[in-house]
This record gives C-alpha cells, structure tokens and sequence, in this order.
C-alpha cells in the first residue's frame, strides 16, 4: 500500500447538488424544491422554533415567577483585594482604576474574606458585618454611601 492508492470508502463522498443546470441534471426548473408552498420559494427561512403554524412550546408552557424591577444589585469585593490600593482612602472610583470593578455606576458590598494589611477608609454602599469587624480591627474606618 502507497500513500498515492489511498482513496476514501465507496459512498463516502457525495458531488455537491448543482441546481438549476437544466433538464439532464435531474435539478432543473423547481431545483428540488417542489412546486408551490411557503418553502418553495426564495428567501424562505424557517425561525428555529418554528413548528408549522401549531403554537409554539415557549408560548404552550405557564409562565412563573416574576422579575422585581427595583432590585438593587451589588458588586461584590473581598478585603483581601483592597490590600492591592494604596491609599489611605478607598472609594468607588479607586476601586475601578485597580481594575477591581468595571463600572464606577456599580453598587459596592465589601466582604469579609481576607484580612486588611493597614488601616484604611472604606467608601462602600454595602458591607457584611465580619468585613466591618475586620476593617474596625485594623484601626479604619467604613462610610456607607446612600445610593
């Protein structure tokens, strides 16, 4: 066997469909398509939940539950990530230039895993009540932002 008498299983491999090449191509006129009906025609496409008309199973099945709109979320930081700034004073905005938030709009909660390295002022709209001991320990300070 020589790697020039490899050839693939019989079958294997189809030709492409050449449609519309006249009658001796066996796909002429309606290329495959049929005559008539929704399909048949060009620029049809199906949407992927689509189920012939019959109601579709995301509109069959109960709704549940409910989104409270005025839920407040938080961006939630660990202490032990503070110890990565600086500064004496921490806010939202130093915060988002260390790369610990995204967004200075984001609500802040500061959590209580880790510990402090030095005193520091917390500027935070939220924070668990084993971080405050931390912070309080460590001789700072936390100011609650209403927001």
């Amino acid at each position: 066997m020589n790697l020039e008498n490899l050839r693939p299983n019989k079958k294997s491999r189809k030709n492409k469909k050449r449609v519309g090449r006249g009658a001796g191509c066996g796909y002429d006129k309606t290329c495959g398509r049929g005559t008539k009906g929704q399909k048949s025609i060009s620029g049809y496409s199906r949407k992927p939940n689509f189920e012939g008309g019959q109601m579709p199973l995301q509109r069959r099945v109960p709704k549940r539950g409910f989104t409270n709109i005025f839920k407040k979320e938080y961006s939630e930081v660990n202490l032990d990530r503070l110890n990565k700034i600086q500064k004496d004073e921490i806010k939202v905005e130093d915060l988002v230039e260390a790369g610990i938030l995204k967004s200075p709009r984001k609500r802040v909660k500061i959590l209580g895993q880790g510990q402090l390295n030095s005193a520091k002022t917390i500027h935070a709209h939220r924070i668990s009540k084993s971080a405050q001991k931390k912070v309080e320990e460590s001789g700072g300070k936390v100011i609650l932002i209403e927001n």
